[in-house]
Formats: structure tokens, sequence, C-alpha cells
């Protein structure tokens, strides 16, 4: 069955949008054999509807060259103040489109390349993604600090709140 026509993938890529329009910052972990993994913060331009994310960044970087090595990435968020963390595995490559550079496109971004849409070091990074896992909780502070407390006296089972995995 193909994922792209089963109304439960557009559920779980939009469980998957919603969760990073909350976050935006993620870490992109790439991995060689000589240099092992390296990860960097990345600003997420989009999700897509197929569940794909997407990052601008320099075609000349050390992301870049360690992608043509070894396409297999991490991309993590984490947001505090919500409770919410997400691990998604994907194969990343680069994509190097005008048009959308321009859909995605925003003033922050000008920060890192100040000559715009026509940088010659700009591309898009485009992670396939394949896998998602997250975790959440609704509980303030002081209810986790007092499960934890629980379950180191009393024993009992500590409870983490929602986790879950989804196949994109």
């Amino acid at each position: 069955m193909d994922f792209r026509d089963n109304a439960s993938h557009r559920d779980n890529v939009k469980v998957l949008c919603n969760k990073v329009k909350i976050i935006k910052t993620a870490m992109l972990t790439t991995y060689t054999e000589t240099k092992g993994f390296h990860s960097r913060p990345m600003g997420t331009a989009e999700v897509d509807t197929d569940g794909n994310i997407w990052f601008f960044t320099n075609e000349f970087s050390a992301k870049t060259k360690e992608i043509s090595i070894d396409d297999k990435v991490s991309v993590t968020y984490e947001d505090n103040t919500s409770r919410t963390y997400l691990s998604i595995k994907g194969k990343a490559m680069l994509i190097d489109d005008k048009e959308k550079m321009k859909k995605l496109w925003n003033p922050f971004i000008k920060t890192f390349f100040p000559k715009g849409i026509d940088d010659p070091k700009l591309t898009l990074l485009k992670v396939v993604t394949s896998d998602l896992e997250y975790w959440e909780t609704s509980s303030s502070k002081i209810v986790i600090l007092f499960n934890m407390l629980k379950t180191n006296v009393l024993g009992e089972p500590f409870d983490e709140g929602v986790h879950g995995k989804i196949a994109l």
C-alpha cells in the first residue's frame, strides 16, 4: 500500500507539522565513519504535505559534505516549555530550486545569506522522513518532580507522559 494515499499517513504528517510549528529550531545530526556524529542547530523552513523537512543551508558546508558520504540523518526538536520532544530519522538531499527557495524565504534567512536568493552558496536541504518518535507531557514541573520523587521513594512506575512512534 502506498502511504501517500493512506489517510493515516496524512494524519501522521499533520501530527509532525503541528509539533514542529511549536518548536521551529532543530538539531540536525549527520554521521561519517571518520568524524562520527556531528550535530548543529537548524531553523526549519517547512514541513511539507509529504512529511519532508526543509532547511536552507550553505551548499559548501561541512554538513553537505557529510551528507554526500552518508545521507542518513537524525533531526531532533525539543521544547522545554511545552515539554515536547521529537526524534526523526530520514535521508537528506540537497535541492537547488529557486522557486522553492522563494516560497520558503523569510527575512531571518538573510542574516546567514546576505545576498538573498541569488547567493551562490544558498541551497535547500530536504530531509525525507521515515520515522518519528515523540514524548510529551502536559504536567507542570512540580508534578513531574513529585512523580519522580514518588518513583524513587515508593518504587511506583514513573509517568513519563505520552510517548509514541509514527511511520512517515
